[in-house]
């Protein structure tokens, strides 16, 4: 057996590979036997090399399923078996993995060289992989070879793609709404309301809004932008929320009165004290007080309560933020927190949000290693909660 064509063995196996077939070149004689015979029974260097073959696939980081000359499974490593729990050696991969594009990579592997494809998965769970089908010994082509299939997780990688193309869609989307009006407005007073001067205020008061409303779009999502950048970094300052829920609530003061609603911010004695980032978690706070603010009832009492949480380890604080207003159904309660999710998309508009507000604390509070949970009831309000860490 020779080294030559090494190459066409998945990438992922490496140095890993070669020093594995540098083992079966010392342990077996040139031989393009079937697998199945040398699992079946045979020389002492058929067993050897079957052995090689199981310990060879075992030591692979990614899930590795190996075939005899039937295309039966004859190994599968401990990635495999956990990827697919369904998947048992002794059947024909055709029953196990039903995928054409496959099956036809397996047979084009036998009789050329190594096979490359992206499988996708719907059951038990919609995952894709990239997977590397190639002869175990590169001088073996053809029907008695043993083939080995590495895979790939692209799983997380397809997620993220369709989370960006979904954000950038639903991004330009928002974008261009206040957009086209500002086009149409400034239109208008460039021809009919040229010299229409009640028109001209009007139309400028509305333009503001819709500028502002870009603002607003623009400085969340820089926001959501920034937090993500340092996502997995957790800040360690120490901050006093007992001075800080107050400093929010008398910051939203104004628009709560426009709706005759009561902040009624409920503090314990004494400091209560987390590790954290001052500004996020002031964000934080900001975005679900004023959230509580516009989906509350007019004249409702927004409760907001600080409690020291001695009962959970690692927690400092629980924080918690509850309306009265109209509620959300409970289809709805987790996906509150996906970027530009709305239960509602034109109230939502109306009362100026951007869609981003929960995505943000959601990820602030990730970031603080805390918990967020939100309850909801139609008709009955909306209770949301965030645990810190001391």
């Amino acid at each position: 057996m020779t080294l030559a064509g090494l190459d066409i063995l998945s990438p992922w196996i490496g140095a890993l590979a070669y020093g594995a077939i540098v083992a079966l070149a010392a342990l077996v004689p040139e031989t393009t036997e079937s697998a199945a015979g040398v699992v079946s029974g045979g020389s002492q260097g058929e067993l050897a090399f079957a052995d090689a073959v199981r310990h060879f696939a075992d030591a692979l980081p990614d899930p590795a399923v190996v075939l005899d000359a039937r295309s039966v499974i004859i190994h599968l490593n401990r990635e495999a078996r956990h990827h697919f729990p369904g998947v048992v050696a002794g059947t024909p991969i055709a029953f196990t993995l039903r995928s054409p594009q496959l099956l036809s990579a397996i047979e084009a592997a036998r009789l050329g060289p190594a096979q490359t494809i992206e499988l996708h998965q719907t059951v038990p769970t919609e995952t894709w992989y990239k997977a590397t089908i190639a002869p175990l010994l590169p001088g073996a082509q053809g029907k008695d070879g043993i083939l080995v299939i590495t895979l790939q997780s692209l799983t997380e990688a397809k997620r993220l793609e369709s989370l960006r193309t979904d954000f950038i869609a639903n991004a330009s989307h928002e974008l261009r709404t206040p957009l086209t009006s500002l086009v149409g407005f400034i239109d208008t007073l460039l021809g009919p309301a040229a010299n229409d001067k009640v028109a001209r205020e009007r139309f400028l008061g509305l333009m503001r809004g819709q500028a502002a409303r870009m603002s607003k779009l623009i400085d969340d999502l820089l926001s959501l932008s920034r937090i993500e950048m340092r996502q997995h970094v957790r800040p360690i300052t120490p901050v006093d929320l007992g001075p800080l829920l107050r400093e929010v609530a008398e910051g939203l003061q104004v628009q709560a009165a426009e709706t005759r609603t009561r902040l009624d911010v409920r503090l314990p004695e004494g400091s209560v004290v987390v590790s954290g980032d001052r500004d996020e978690l002031y964000e934080v706070f900001e975005n679900l007080i004023e959230n509580a603010i516009k989906y509350g009832a007019d004249g409702d009492n927004i409760e907001i309560t600080l409690t020291p949480d001695t009962g959970r380890t690692g927690f400092a604080a629980l924080v918690s933020v509850v309306d009265h207003g109209v509620g959300v159904a409970e289809e709805h309660v987790p996906r509150l927190t996906e970027r530009f999710y709305r239960v509602d998309a034109e109230s939502s508009r109306k009362k100026k949000g951007t869609g981003l507000g929960l995505a943000i604390v959601k990820h602030i509070v990730t970031r603080h290693h805390g918990l967020l949970a939100i309850r909801s009831q139609p008709g009955q309000g909306t209770r949301v909660e965030v645990l810190l860490r001391k």
